[in-house]
């Protein structure tokens, strides 16, 4: 039976019956429902292993049930009882495979073996891992200048893993680290630290039950990461106000019912989430949080002049803070009638927020990726500290900065080193403890990567996890720029678009999911993983390898680095692969922030790495939490066509990022399918539209470069005007290389100026 696409509205709350029904399939379709269940039984468990999901923390009490309907379907993904062994990619040529959906490549299964592209039978064949790495080395050995490759991350790699490839990168000879981060959150690593002095969220999960308030901008929970349901959930039901601003209703921003509840799941009863959803324009971010900082500093001169209780912290900005009054000056610069055109949003609207923001003791600012990925990020991030400032909301319990990151260890990555801007303390504690001389001159970023590749300067690509062919924007360039490379390695636990985008040579190096047991030289091994909030803990698996054949990350970056660098190596790569501890020590020594790191993992739960803005100890040049200033409210560069829309990207319910559960999207209601534009009735209407009717999406670009994709099916759906959404990845050919943010080079996926042209020739499909 084909599968059924049909649209229909979803009326039941997030979470629920729903939710436990979704797992179920997603078990079942992986052919595990009875060993899966078990399975989720050791998730974020003390001694079990770490959510291969979202990076949401744990409790400090876990209960027995301590997973979410996506965290179960990430377990079921990598857990699968299915297998892509070396007979299924003989019986298939890349150029066959390159016509699958990638939800079909990855359905096939786990990897077994390891794989080389053979160019004459186009397809991928076993190879030994020695051949593998001598291959590998043969090509980096070759390269001119180091700086001629790249070595990507992803967000699931390990603190271990992480730290042994910037090791091998580095004694190699280059800093060039595109990592997973670049595409996300990079706008709050690089617009915090110049307001904070840190890169990274300011609370902890505790502070959620201290909260008189919660802010939730560009973000989607319910989906995203589930497991903050129960903290917004208990937020709710003990009076906290929780507003929200997102250019779509998401569901589990209106009501959600707990599965691990059972009262709300006998009763068929669900907890209001939102006390307010604002719909902000795509792009409108500046001008809300504008519009908010507008309203409390009006109001606290209307008080003081009244002889009234300050609004402002100003006890915090005196004591703590630095460049009130230039901020004090833009804003009053800036137009109310501004303000309302850009955000979509009343004046009233905006100061029903304000007003429940400045009636808030405790407030905690939550911001995802609808902040950071537009061409202005790492301002909009600014923005949101210079809101959180004002109330002196940071550095004290139950209120400060929450970036929600997505992937489970994309932060850890970056901590243990993966940075193509490393500090000179960084590489001088490199030299100190494995005495070679790390490279000092910066390197690249995704953004900067693939702009080498376009060059041709860039002729090696190596890759720990991820899809980045499925995640990089401007698809017809930057993809077959990477097929123009000598040699790309992929460290990976199933078929992705990314082996199919490949170079000359090519390599699949099948490794160990994060459900497995890792046995080494000195026996079974744990990696540790740190959550969006600094928790730094450890994760072990529990189940049998899916192949014999299958190698640990750490163990496959060391075969790598003692193939290429030899006996000119001074690590000691064999020992420090055979006992995990070892790493975990020198990355102690690199980094004291990780003092008594094996004795600490042991403890449930792990330990929190110090966040000097949370003791307001403020780590910038002025020694103060600094109030930025950025001109006017335009998030996104202002285009001159007047039926353009701006196309944000989205995630459906069934994926976590370029990963597909499925091809449905349960709470929009969207179901077999993804070729869908969601747009508002009065759009629709202007352009003569209707529900079903299939339309090509034209980006309005700068360059003179067509970029489109075409016959998507437009869905009406309640959205602001001027704008319009669309799943990614299958937006990313739309969103322009030039297109990022300047400071922290994020593509902006979440503000792409398009027109919509009426399909030719194609019926529904």
């Amino acid at each position: 039976m084909g599968i059924v696409k049909t649209i229909r509205p979803y009326h039941e709350p997030a979470g629920g019956w729903g939710a436990l029904k979704a797992m179920g399939t997603a078990l079942a379709r992986q052919d595990i429902p009875v060993s899966g269940m078990a399975l989720l039984a050791h998730m974020n468990q003390p001694g079990g292993f770490d959510c291969p999901g979202c990076a949401w923390p744990d409790p400090k009490q876990t209960s027995p049930f301590e997973y979410c309907e996506n965290g179960g379907k990430a377990v079921a993904w990598e857990a699968t009882a299915k297998r892509c062994t070396p007979e299924f990619l003989a019986a298939h040529t890349v150029t066959e495979l390159e016509g699958w959906s990638d939800y079909d490549l990855e359905m096939v299964g786990r990897l077994t073996h390891p794989m080389r592209y053979e160019a004459a039978s186009d397809t991928y064949v076993p190879v030994s891992w020695d051949d593998a790495f001598a291959l590998v080395a043969r090509h980096l050995n070759a390269l001119a200048d180091p700086n001629m490759a790249d070595f990507y991350t992803s967000g699931r790699a390990s603190n271990e893993a992480a730290f042994l490839y910037q090791l091998f990168a580095r004694e190699y000879g280059t800093n060039n680290f595109p990592d997973c981060s670049n595409m996300c959150h990079e706008a709050t690593s690089v617009g915090l630290p110049p307001s904070l002095g840190v890169g990274k969220g300011t609370v902890l999960l505790e502070d959620f039950e201290k909260a008189d308030a919660i802010f939730i901008f560009g973000q989607n929970p319910g989906t995203n990461s589930p497991r903050m349901m129960t903290e917004l959930r208990n937020a709710s039901r003990r009076g906290a106000v929780i507003m929200s601003f997102n250019p779509l209703r998401e569901r589990a921003l209106e009501r959600f019912q707990a599965p691990q509840n059972p009262v709300e799941m006998a009763t068929l009863t669900s907890t209001p989430i939102s006390s307010r959803l604002f719909q902000v324009k795509v792009g409108g971010d500046v001008a809300l949080i504008k519009g908010m900082m507008k309203w409390l500093v009006e109001a606290d001169r209307h008080a003081r002049r009244e002889e009234g209780a300050p609004v402002l912290d100003w006890d915090f900005i005196k004591g703590h803070t630095a460049g009130i009054d230039a901020l004090f000056v833009d804003l009053d610069a800036t137009r109310w009638e501004d303000v309302e055109r850009k955000s979509g949003l009343s004046r009233a609207d905006i100061a029903v927020a304000a007003e429940a923001y400045a009636k808030a003791e405790r407030a905690i600012l939550v911001f995802g990726m609808g902040i950071t990925q537009h061409r202005h990020g790492a301002h909009n991030v600014q923005q949101l500290a210079n809101l959180a400032l004002l109330r002196g909301n940071v550095g004290r319990e139950g209120a400060g900065m929450c970036p929600v990151r997505g992937h489970s260890n994309v932060q850890g990555d970056r901590t243990v080193g993966i940075t193509e801007i490393p500090s000179d303390a960084l590489l001088d504690a490199i030299k100190a403890r494995f005495d070679f001389e790390p490279p000092r001159k910066h390197g690249h970023n995704v953004v900067t990567s693939l702009e080498a590749m376009v060059r041709g300067e860039a002729r090696v690509f190596i890759s720990l996890g991820g899809n980045i062919a499925a995640a990089i924007p401007d698809w017809e360039t930057t993809q077959a720029a990477m097929r123009r490379l000598d040699l790309t390695v992929h460290i990976a636990t199933k078929l992705n678009r990314s082996h199919l985008v490949h170079g000359r040579e090519a390599l699949i190096l099948p490794c160990l999911g994060r459900t497995e047991i890792d046995m080494q030289a000195t026996g079974v091994q744990s990696i540790t993983v740190e959550d969006s909030m600094s928790m730094v803990h450890a994760s072990t698996g529990v189940r049998a390898p899916a192949s014999e054949h299958l190698r640990s990350e750490p163990a496959i970056i060391a075969g790598m680095a003692r193939a290429t660098l030899g006996a000119r190596s001074k690590i000691g790569w064999e020992r420090l692969v055979g006992d995990y501890a070892l790493i975990r020590e020198d990355i102690e020594a690199v980094f004291p922030i990780f003092e008594g790191y094996n004795a600490r993992i042991r403890h449930p739960g792990g330990f929190h790495l110090t966040s000097l803005a949370r003791e307001r100890i403020w780590a910038t040049p002025s020694g103060k939490a600094n109030f930025l200033v950025c001109e006017g409210l335009c998030e996104d560069p202002a285009i001159r066509d007047p039926d353009a829309l701006w196309l944000t990207s989205i995630r459906s319910h069934d994926q976590y990022n370029t990963t597909l559960y499925s091809l449905s999207d349960r709470y929009r209601g969207v179901y077999g399918q993804r070729d869908v534009l969601f747009l508002n009735e009065e759009e629709m209407t202007k352009r003569g539209l209707k529900a079903d009717d299939r339309v090509d999406i034209v980006t309005v670009s700068t360059d003179g470069v067509e970029r489109a994709v075409r016959g998507f099916k437009v869905v009406p759906y309640a959205f602001p005007e001027g704008g319009c959404a669309a799943y990614y990845p299958e937006m990313n050919p739309l969103v322009p290389l030039y297109a990022h943010d300047p400071m922290s080079f994020t593509p902006s996926y979440k503000g792409v100026p398009v027109r919509l042209v009426k399909t030719v020739g194609q019926g529904a499909r």
